[in-house]
């Protein structure tokens, strides 16, 4: 008897807003959003967990602003030493510190007239928390070594996974800060909320990555699509992307079948941990086993660990003492 295959493609046509594709209602709100918090000019904060699209809806709250035309420009606040992300946003002059050899502008002077974005500004550090708001208060920089100051027109859109009045009530972010950067607020929805997407982007990642030369898929299993739908996609978008293409390079064959997928989504434990035979493996028990893998994978190297998992340091040190890892 001939195996039961799901539609090729879905009943929607995906759409595409700046580079942010989906067939879901909740999606389309926010692209409304987009758009009107584009023309306004008006700080933006965009609130989403990790793997949601919060860059690609920086992009194009830029693109829809006036200042389309200008650059824009991107930082991860918490990738840097608080000394390395003042001289990345302000800029230094020559013999600042050790090793300035020479003049370099910061973000805020090469994004003049265009649009900065501060991806997740909830770990700005404390030391440079202050020097933010007065940039934002005079829109004048100071760049690092320097004496004197210069105007700077930028637009800020900021992200976080984070509530920032939890982190205020924490004492790790300035309450006059947050009223600086939270005026319009944003809120993405995960892959869960987004109905209908899961099934779009899964047909529209398979055949990306079919036109860049991966195997081309005719059909998803039921068991693979079954276990697809009921993954809770902690990672999101991004998740999905990842999962498939781990799918199209170890699988065969021209159907995407459930042995093909991760073994998370198979409800095993990851190869090389230990598991009990029979006894099913909690989400609990893989979120720890994904903090271990990514370890091992970057030789302990926490920043790397945490860039490969898409989330910042200080979740990852929150999960790895949650897990009794730290």
């Amino acid at each position: 008897m001939p195996r039961v295959r799901r539609i090729h493609r879905p009943d929607l046509p995906l759409d595409d807003f700046h580079g942010l594709r989906t067939v879901a209602p909740s999606m389309h709100a926010v692209f409304e959003q987009v758009r009107r918090a584009g023309r306004s000019g008006s700080t933006v904060l965009v609130r989403g967990a990790s793997g949601t699209g919060k860059e690609l809806v920086a992009h194009a709250l830029h693109a829809c602003s006036p200042r389309a035309g200008q650059s824009f420009r991107a930082v991860n606040c918490a990738t840097f030493t608080p000394e390395l992300l003042a001289s990345e946003l302000f800029g230094h002059v020559r013999g600042a510190f050790t090793g300035a050899v020479r003049d370099k502008p910061g973000l805020f002077q090469q994004a003049h007239r265009g649009t900065l974005f501060l991806d997740e500004i909830a770990e700005l550090p404390l030391a440079l928390q202050a020097r933010l708001l007065r940039v934002l208060q005079e829109r004048r920089i100071q760049p690092v070594g320097a004496t004197e100051s210069f105007p700077v027109d930028v637009r800020i859109v900021s992200a976080t996974h984070e509530a920032l009045r939890r982190r205020v009530e924490d004492r790790l972010f300035r309450d006059d800060l947050m009223y600086r950067v939270r005026v319009v607020v944003i809120y993405l929805p995960t892959l869960q909320e987004r109905q209908g997407d899961l099934e779009a982007l899964t047909w529209h990642f398979l055949d990306a990555f079919a036109a860049q030369g991966l195997r081309p898929i005719d059909g998803i299993e039921p068991a693979a699509w079954d276990a697809m739908q009921a993954w809770p996609w902690p990672g999101n978008v991004r998740e999905l992307h990842n999962a498939l293409e781990h799918a199209l390079v170890l699988g065969e064959g021209p159907d995407l079948c459930l042995e093909d997928l991760p073994p998370e989504l198979r409800g095993e434990a990851p190869p090389g941990e230990d598991a009990a035979p029979g006894v099913p493996v909690t989400l609990d028990e893989m979120a720890r086993d994904d903090l271990v893998q990514a370890l091992r994978r970057h030789q302990g190297r926490r920043d790397l660990a945490a860039d490969d998992l898409g989330i910042s340091r200080s979740t990852l040190y929150r999960r790895l003492r949650h897990h009794g890892l730290l």
